[in-house]
């Protein structure tokens, strides 16, 4: 998706149902409450470049919150493979519910009415960009990561790449599979934002930068600003999952 006349944009990581987070760091970046959305009064947008759900406990507050600024045309969302996970669970798929997709699926069967909440979960993220383009082309936000030659097209490792990023086929000291960083493979002019691997620091190497810093694992809820290029972030209240590649200092 292009869009190429928007600019100012405050890009946040991945949530994973951190609801209570999400709010203060709206308030630290200056949105302000309109009813059930947030706005800023200066014309920002927001962008969220996914896995918003599992892990945390509030996952279903985020999406609906999400949902509802992406639907005022407030904010844009490209998904994670966590948001992927969860829609294929909604569609009734074959999914092993683990790696925090089991919190998320509790929360939906404890509403009023779980099949509708499937319904509007998956009708919602099916539509949703892999990836995004600002200023000109001048930005691109993706969950994972993305080759530059890849962007514009319909290669069939698209997909793949913007939701996991660059997976070796090894597995790391921690037993979990191991992944190319996304400096080797994104070749680029345009400035590249992603998540995906946490980590306890934004890292910004070459013109690419991280913004996953693990909230849900007791690190922080970090925003990319632009064209400010700055961070601001929010410590997380506690600790809601753990990771073997993650620890909270």
């Amino acid at each position: 998706m292009d869009l190429k006349n928007i600019r100012e944009v405050d890009i946040i990581g991945d949530i994973h149902g951190c609801y209570d987070e999400l709010l203060l760091l709206l308030d630290k970046l200056g949105y302000r409450r309109d009813g059930e959305l947030y706005r800023h009064p200066e014309g920002r947008t927001l962008v969220f470049l996914g896995d918003l759900c599992d892990r945390g406990p509030r996952s279903l507050d985020v999406i609906l919150l999400v949902k509802a600024l992406v639907q005022a045309g407030l904010a844009y969302h490209c998904p994670g493979n966590h948001d992927d996970k969860l829609l294929r669970w909604s569609q009734g798929r074959r999914v092993q519910v683990k790696h925090g997709l089991e919190t998320t699926v509790d929360e939906v069967e404890r509403t009023q009415n779980p099949a509708e909440t499937r319904q509007w979960i998956e009708e919602y993220i099916k539509n949703l960009p892999l990836y995004l383009q600002f200023d000109q082309g001048e930005l691109v936000v993706v969950h994972a990561g993305i080759r530059s030659d890849l962007i514009g097209t319909n290669h069939k490792r698209l997909r793949d790449i913007c939701l996991y990023g660059f997976p070796t086929g090894q597995i790391d000291q921690h037993g979990l599979p191991e992944r190319d960083p996304v400096t080797k493979h994104y070749r680029g002019k345009a400035l590249l934002v992603h998540g995906h691997t946490p980590v306890y620091e934004p890292q910004w190497e070459q013109n690419v930068i991280n913004i996953d810093t693990g909230c849900v694992f007791g690190g922080a809820l970090t925003c990319f600003r632009y064209p400010e290029k700055e961070f601001v972030s929010i410590k997380a209240l506690q600790v809601y999952g753990e990771s073997k590649r993650f620890q909270p200092k």
